[in-house]
């Protein structure tokens, strides 16, 4: 194992894992870990950042932008290391009333009787937009949709009452203040986001770097993870 004395690895990571990254890499250096400096943003700017050609050692994003990033040849192949699995759950602003949400039918209901919408520009706007497509409900709730903006969590939009229901993953918005979280979405419409962690091509270190993604990925993870609202991959 490399010392902790060495310069810390340069890191980009979305949002969606920073509490959870800042967490895990504390406890990998405590250990004797080579250190990560790690910075989160939204993970559309992160991709960008890292398609500009950023130097940084270690990308954490969702699956689908990593194997992005690999096409494209700004990470080492077969580095990709699944880290965590991360449910999108559902918020309202505290003290208001609480919509039933227990199957898609429900949820769908909710959707349609809220007079707002917030939802991320990552993975899970993404695939929430999808499904409102295939609820065939797309051109309804257009106008009620509030997009916030990278790197501003959708917990915040709750919260403030700037939007009635909010979805983002359970990880941004657990402990949130000013917020009743209802829950992840019924499994009959569940979306799920798989985070990885890959080398990236211009990293000198990359040995270092497999070290980091392998423990990241390890069973002594597991319980932090599950703290942070997530699950092993």
């Amino acid at each position: 194992m490399t010392h902790a004395s060495d310069a810390p690895l340069l890191g980009l990571s979305s949002m969606a894992t920073r509490a959870l990254l800042a967490d895990l890499l504390a406890a990998w250096a405590a250990q004797g870990g080579v250190p990560v400096a790690m910075t989160s943003i939204g993970g559309v700017d992160a991709a960008r950042r890292v398609a500009a050609g950023e130097a940084v050692d270690i990308v954490v994003l969702a699956s689908d932008a990593i194997d992005a990033l690999l096409a494209a040849g700004h990470l080492l192949p077969g580095s990709r290391v699944d880290l965590v699995q991360s449910a999108v759950a559902v918020a309202v602003p505290a003290g208001a009333p609480v919509p039933d949400i227990g199957s898609a039918a429900a949820l769908r209901a909710a959707v349609l009787a809220a007079p707002s919408i917030g939802y991320s520009t990552g993975p899970s706007g993404t695939a929430l937009l999808a499904l409102f497509q295939r609820w065939g409900i797309a051109d309804q709730v257009a106008p009620k949709l509030v997009q916030a903006r990278a790197g501003v969590p959708v917990g915040s939009l709750v919260a403030s009452g700037t939007v009635a229901l909010g979805f983002q993953q359970r990880s941004e918005l657990l402990g949130l203040a000013g917020l009743q979280l209802l829950g992840d979405l019924p499994a009959d419409c569940a979306i799920q986001t798989i985070f990885s962690g890959a080398v990236a091509a211009a990293s000198a270190r990359p040995d270092a770097v497999r070290a980091v993604l392998a423990w990241l990925a390890s069973p002594a993870t597991a319980e932090a993870k599950q703290r942070h609202g997530m699950a092993a991959a």
